[in-house]
């Protein structure tokens, strides 16, 4: 039979609700109705659910090197569909891993990782394949960065248009990289540029930067940069060396937040530091000292506002004597506001390969993560041992994230939310969704009404013009670029006698 549907509000013969009806009369003839449509109030749970993307050495994308662009394709189709039905919300993508683009670029040359040779074309754009099937599923694209990397092999030639090619004395030997060297005022506009350049062209959610920017020790060695010291000395500069090192990571952070921010007030900009802040903070803490070793300081670009969020990298466990996950996570989370909050960097890499890095363990982070103060999230390191399922890492994320959730508003754009979608119920059983501004929206939020109020059921892409609902109480909000959310459109439906009722939502 076919399926019967009851709205709140009759059908009528031209399978519209009357009061949407009416109202495209009295806007035909220039009059105003005032809007009759049944809403609520909603509220989608808040929380980054990452997974970092790298494409450095073929880690997680592509498989491997020279794939047709078909293949490229699907591997990407893979990635979003098994990300988003485990509940992730947010992939972070690297776009560039060694002064080379994995996007269509004027400024720096194809990655090798795509083609198996830096500069040749793939005929294929991941970047924008990713941001189209992502978001098409709900999901925001963030674009991963790495500023001063130059290659991870220095024995590989590098393309003519390389930045390395094009100033071969900023390019430093350092162990088996090559390293742009962060004194060079150069290199750091060249980075600004690169980044502004797919902040600009690309519509991706948020950009994103991880440990790496004076690079880790490679024994006792310092880096090779005297050459570019006693340029700033000879220009009438007094700091010394540490100091003038911190002040030239400070002064790339803040460029690109200004930039980030003066092209696109929606997008987030988020830095990934080293788990470790400096020895003995907080008490008991040893390891690396980043302040002084990286020339990073991610509470000095906290506390100036430059980034939207700090992700630390906390890759040990609970147990770990001396680097403890729960005494870093809770000291981190003391260091930043809710408005821009910790998300945790948490490493899945290493899930059953011992019995330190047992699932449970894993479990008992992300729980911590959720009771600190002012977290909101997780990042997993990396894709492919989620998406894989290593020793049952991936069941465990869909566990976690069975509850729908979003990411995060962003604290910093202003708060205009959408207007309420317009649900249209039609005689053949489908829900038609209208939107005045679509080009504003990221995604829809559906909820059900259980019986104890409304509970978000599915996350749904902006493009989403069609639903089929089994019988129930239903709302549905939309998302903006900046995660404010509208109030919830209602519908109730009843559908019987249809054998198509079980597939539906």
């Amino acid at each position: 039979m076919r399926p019967i549907v009851l709205a709140t509000v009759a059908l009528c013969a031209c399978g519209e609700a009357p009061v949407d009806a009416a109202g495209r009369i009295a806007s035909a003839v220039g009059l105003q109705v005032p809007d009759q449509r049944e809403l609520a109030h909603v509220e989608v749970p808040r929380e980054l659910r990452g997974l970092w993307i790298a494409t450095v050495s073929n880690l997680d994308f592509p498989t491997r090197q020279g794939l047709p662009p078909a293949a490229l394709a699907s591997e990407i189709d893979a990635i979003v569909d098994e990300a988003a039905d485990l509940g992730v919300n947010t992939l972070v993508f690297q776009v560039r891993t060694e002064g080379d683009a994995l996007y269509r670029s004027d400024r720096e040359p194809w990655s090798r990782f795509l083609s198996g040779k830096q500069g040749r074309d793939p005929g294929f754009d991941p970047l924008a394949y990713l941001i189209e099937r992502g978001h098409a599923r709900g999901l925001q694209v963030h674009a991963w960065f790495n500023p001063y990397r130059a290659a991870t092999d220095r024995r590989v030639q590098v393309a003519p248009n390389h930045v390395a090619s094009l100033g071969r004395q900023n390019a430093k030997p350092w162990g088996h990289l090559l390293w742009l060297d962060p004194g060079v005022p150069t290199v750091r506009e060249h980075a600004v540029d690169v980044v502004t350049d797919v902040v600009d062209r690309y519509d991706i959610d948020g950009v994103h930067l991880d440990d790496y920017f004076y690079p880790y020790p490679d024994g006792k060695r310092s880096f090779p940069d005297d050459d570019s010291y006693a340029a700033y000395t000879a220009a009438g500069g007094t700091l010394d060396r540490d100091a003038w090192r911190k002040d030239n990571v400070d002064q790339l952070v803040s460029n690109l937040a200004a930039s980030i921010r003066g092209k696109r007030a929606d997008a987030w900009f988020g830095i990934s530091p080293f788990g470790i802040y400096r020895p003995g903070i907080p008490e008991g803490v040893r390891g690396l000292d980043q302040v002084a070793t990286l020339h990073a300081d991610p509470l000095a670009w906290y506390d100036q506002g430059w980034v939207d969020y700090l992700a630390p990298q906390l890759y040990w466990t609970t147990t770990h004597k001396g680097q403890r996950y729960d005494v870093l996570l809770d000291w981190w989370s003391q260091q930043v506001q809710d408005d821009r909050p910790l998300i945790v960097g948490l490493d899945a890499t290493r899930a059953g390969k011992d019995p330190a890095w047992s699932i449970e363990e894993l479990r008992r982070q992300v729980t911590l993560s959720r009771q600190a103060a002012n977290t909101h999230g997780q990042i997993w390191f990396r894709a492919t041992p989620v998406l894989e399922d290593q020793a049952h890492v991936g069941q465990l994320v869909a566990d976690l994230y069975r509850t729908p959730a979003l990411p995060p508003k962003l604290a910093r754009a202003a708060d205009h939310p959408l207007d309420p979608p317009r649900v249209r119920v039609r005689r053949n059983g489908r829900i038609r969704v209208d939107l005045a501004e679509r080009h504003r929206a990221r995604a829809f939020v559906l909820y059900q009404d259980r019986g104890h109020g409304f509970e978000p059921e599915r996350i749904l892409g902006p493009d989403t013009r069609d639903l089929n609902l089994s019988s129930g109480r239903w709302a549905l909000s939309v998302v903006d670029r900046t995660g404010a959310e509208s109030e919830g459109a209602v519908v109730v439906t009843s559908t019987r006698d249809d054998p198509r009722a079980a597939d539906r939502w």
